[in-house]
């Protein structure tokens, strides 16, 4: 793959705190912020999953940032560090003994509408380093919970039967969902429900991507990809792939000899894909829709590409 710069930028690290003041809520963000000369600049959102924050998955986020976005964390709180920090315990056994609300699910899925929203005013207001992001190229990511996120802002439908109803946020042209997060409404059809995802996307799992919470295997995530109408859905399956590696930690689960090839991966197909559809870039896409990146992977992943 060729279109990477030889040479990535620098990154500077601001955090910041948000506050919506309609729902009495605070929004943590941390921007990683390349020191390109472009004057305006594509910006990639992250959502971290159940028990994450804004400092997780830096091995990506980093990456990304080095060649020439901005990438944006946020910090969803009631389902954030809180729920197991200073807590008795493994972390993923009192994670699974809390019980998230639908108020607390909502907030989270209200956020990044909020935290686009004042980056807008705060950019219209001249301050940086807002000014820097290009409101015509905007993108969403996140892991498990956060891949819920995204695929609810890409379109995924809630709800039940005649009350299914959108969160979409157009503003979001094209996203990314690491360990693609299924449903737990098992009344509705898949397409009724992930059918409304309407831009390109690419989810991520691995062989053995099971799900912390339930146990179930990451077939159950399968479903995602082949039900979304969207243009452009891309699935990535990475050869004994694991739930965590895509939030660069390890969580409960045992060291992966594979770790680092992975995050290579992830980095990768994840950069080429932004590159492809928040800068249009014609070789990115190109080698994402043709055998560059199954010569890429060699072996170690499974690559889908699904054109409607």
């Amino acid at each position: 793959m060729t279109h990477a710069p030889a040479h990535p930028h620098r990154i500077t690290i601001h955090k910041d705190d948000f506050f919506d003041t309609q729902r009495n809520r605070r929004v943590p963000v941390k921007l990683y912020i390349p020191d390109s000369p472009a004057e305006k600049l594509p910006c990639v959102f992250w959502s971290h999953g159940l028990g994450g924050g804004r400092d997780g998955a830096s091995f990506l986020a980093r990456y990304i940032a080095e060649h020439g976005f901005i990438v944006l964390h946020m910090t969803h709180l009631g389902t954030d560090t809180s729920l197991w920090e200073g807590k008795p315990g493994h972390p993923w056994d009192v994670i699974r003994s809390q019980r998230i609300t639908r108020h607390v699910t909502m907030n989270r899925f209200k956020d990044p509408s909020f935290v686009l929203d004042e980056l807008e005013r705060r950019a219209n207001a001249g301050e940086a380093p807002y000014t820097r992001i290009d409101f015509d190229q905007i993108g969403i990511s996140g892991h498990s919970f956060g891949a819920t996120t995204t695929q609810i802002m890409a379109g995924q439908k809630l709800g039940r039967g005649a009350r299914l109803y959108s969160m979409r946020e157009s503003r979001f042209t094209c996203g990314i969902a690491y360990s693609l997060g299924p449903t737990y409404n098992q009344t509705e059809d898949p397409e009724d429900i992930y059918g409304p995802i309407s831009i390109p996307m690419l989810y991520m799992t691995g062989t053995e991507d099971s799900s912390p919470i339930s146990g179930a295997p990451y077939t159950a995530r399968l479903p995602i990809f082949e039900a979304a109408k969207g243009p452009d859905q891309h699935l990535l399956i990475l050869k004994d792939g694991d739930h965590m590696v895509f939030a660069g930690s390890r969580g409960g689960l045992a060291e992966n000899p594979k770790r680092t090839l992975h995050e290579q991966i992830i980095q990768r197909v994840s950069l080429a894909f932004w590159q492809a559809y928040l800068s249009q870039d014609s070789e990115a896409k190109d080698w994402l829709h043709h055998t560059g990146i199954i010569d890429y992977l060699h072996g170690e992943a499974e690559w889908k590409l699904r054109n409607l």
